[in-house]
């Protein structure tokens, strides 16, 4: 039986960004916070002594394990799933800040035309534009009204950057100067702009110089030390919730943090959460802890899994569109990266950091008329320079051989003779790609494992053969020798490995469309908020952080109002219900 703790204010669900964000405005507010999280506790101390690709990129320590709690994935509602059982396709974070301490740090923003989509697409080029099925929706926010959130995202984690040329005007610079430039960065600078495109270095949450945030949380400056995406920065130099709002929260004294505390429901009695119910994972010891607010800051498929098991909001259905929990799922991974090897240039690859590089946007969102293209919204383009590990890493020139003289003599002689220019795309949803409960495979409480089902499309594949087009002709324009391009897989296989997955919970104006209102805060359950990509009605072309952040940040606002006003928050714009 499950032992009945002392009520609290607040409890969320996971401590990675969302959860330590929640936990520090929350308690900043006077409120007391119960946040438990199904990992261990992690401090700097535990990052020391981390540069070892075997032991992080190769075996995936710091990752959830695939033997305590997998994913079934299928293409086709025809299809029968089957778990996940490769590691390497499953990079989810494991612990005390999840996926930001080894995350690779990029923070763009997306634009304005991703949470108007829908309205702006058929303004621009009528209904017609949108394929059969494709369940575009508008967010029910604008990027003008999240812009200070943003901001405020951006001053906490002390982020790198300089202004993408084809944004609206930001209210203020990134805190900190941008990364230096390499050899690479400046052969891609001069070839992008001879070719009428404006480069700008990629914002990042690795920093340039030493920094202490609005919170008084000091982050270092970069060492450019390549053991970065994947890998804890023993340098104290990456933004991490670790590093900065956990901290934040622990100062004020309210803020309880609980490990190896896995929720398994949502409690809930006539309408309202009433709390959570979680183990401990070491002993199988339950408990019951009560709050008046409950927040679900975990993954997305732990979100939208602990939603569905607690039989909160309607299941969405594919057959014929109708429910929302586990609508509109999308993913990052029709990735396009295009290498080049350089036989009269030779640069030093094993300086720097997980975002290092320089991008232009000229094929994201709206900026490029579409009426005569096969595909909606785009992607951006970087030359990304990553450190390639030199494990899993070997690039030669096609034709070479995999083995024997040749291979080694070339793979030695292009070791730090190679670039890689990268794209990641917007993953536009679906009536046919959705979450649901597995019928068939559970975890070892019997409970069913989340089921993806989800396949690339149409509008992926033209975008990727869009932006792969455009990849070669800047390579040509760098003078590169040997140009490696890839084709898209036949068919998405379940690769999770950039952390990079949204939907489930979306947001928007409309109840009977949605999950969460603008301030994140479920219809069906107004003292339940779900803060996170679960609430992304699509995936534009940059990493979710720096978005789901901002909304959080939002949210907060509203879950103040909410515990202040005795259960109201403020009526958001547009709203067709209130909350």
């Amino acid at each position: 039986m499950a032992e009945k703790l002392d009520k609290v204010d607040v409890v969320t669900v996971g401590v990675g960004w969302m959860g330590g964000i929640v936990a520090a405005e929350l308690t900043k507010a006077g409120y007391q916070v119960v946040g438990l999280d199904k990992g261990k506790e992690k401090d700097i101390k535990d990052y020391l002594h981390t540069h070892d690709e075997v032991r992080y990129p190769v075996r995936g320590e710091g990752y959830e394990k695939l033997t305590n709690e997998s994913y079934t994935v299928r293409n086709t509602l025809d299809e029968d799933a089957r778990p996940i059982r490769d590691k390497s396709t499953a990079v989810i974070g494991e612990g005390i800040g999840g996926g930001g301490s080894h995350w690779g740090a990029q923070t763009h923003r997306y634009y304005p035309y991703d949470f108007e989509i829908l309205s702006k697409t058929i303004e621009k080029y009528g209904d017609d534009k949108i394929p059969e099925k494709m369940t575009l929706q508008d967010w029910g926010i604008t990027y003008d009204e999240l812009e200070p959130y943003y901001d405020k995202f951006e001053k906490m984690a002390g982020i790198s950057g300089e202004p993408d040329p084809n944004y609206p005007e930001r209210s203020d610079d990134y805190p900190t100067p941008p990364l230096k430039k390499n050899r690479q960065m400046r052969i891609f600078e001069e070839a992008t702009t001879k070719m009428g495109y404006k480069p700008f270095m990629i914002p990042t949450g690795t920093l340039s110089e030493q920094y202490t945030n609005p919170d008084g949380e000091t982050l270092n400056a970069c060492q450019y030390c390549v053991f970065c995406g994947s890998n804890y920065c023993e340098y104290g130099a990456k933004a991490d919730p670790v590093m900065t709002v956990i901290p934040t929260a622990q100062k004020t004294g309210k803020f309880d943090l609980r490990t190896h505390a896995r929720v398994v429901r949502i409690l809930h009695e006539n309408g309202k959460a009433t709390g959570v119910l979680y183990e401990d994972t070491r002993t199988g010891q339950e408990f019951e802890q009560p709050a008046d607010l409950v927040v679900l800051t975990s993954y997305v498929f732990n979100n939208v899994r602990l939603l569905l098991l607690s039989e909160i909001g309607t299941p969405y259905n594919p057959k014929n569109g109708t429910g929302v929990i586990g609508k509109n799922f999308t993913d990052h991974h029709g990735v396009t990266s295009t290498h080049a090897l350089f036989d009269h240039e030779k640069f030093n690859n094993y300086v720097s950091t997980g975002a290092y590089g320089m991008a232009i946007t000229d094929y994201t969102g709206d900026l490029m008329d579409h009426q005569d293209l096969d595909f909606l919204h785009g992607g951006q383009i970087e030359v990304r320079i990553t450190g390639n590990a030199p494990v899993e890493n070997n690039l030669v020139p096609e034709g070479t051989p995999q083995w024997g003289k040749e291979f080694k003599e070339k793979s030695l002689f292009y070791a730090n003779r190679f670039l890689m220019i990268f794209s990641q795309k917007a993953t536009l949803p679906y009536q046919d790609y959705y979450l649901d409960l597995d019928p068939t495979y559970s975890d070892a409480n019997g409970d069913p494992l989340i089921r993806i089902t989800w396949d690339y499309s149409d509008n992926d594949r033209a975008i990727h053969t869009f932006i792969q087009e455009k990849h070669i002709e800047i390579l040509e324009e760098m003078g590169a020798t040997h140009i490696l391009s890839y084709p898209m897989p036949e068919h998405f296989g379940g690769v999770l490995a950039f952390q990079h997955n949204s939907g489930g919970a979306i947001m928007g104006d409309d109840p009977e469309t949605s999950a969460v209102n603008n301030y994140s805060q479920m219809w069906d359950m107004d003292n339940l908020f779900v803060c996170g990509a679960s609430t992304f009605p699509h995936f534009s072309c940059t990493n979710p952080t720096t978005t789901a952040a901002a909304l959080t940040y939002r949210a907060t606002e509203g879950m103040i109002d909410f515990l202040k006003n005795g259960g109201q928050v403020v009526e958001a714009k547009n709203q067709k219900k209130k909350v």
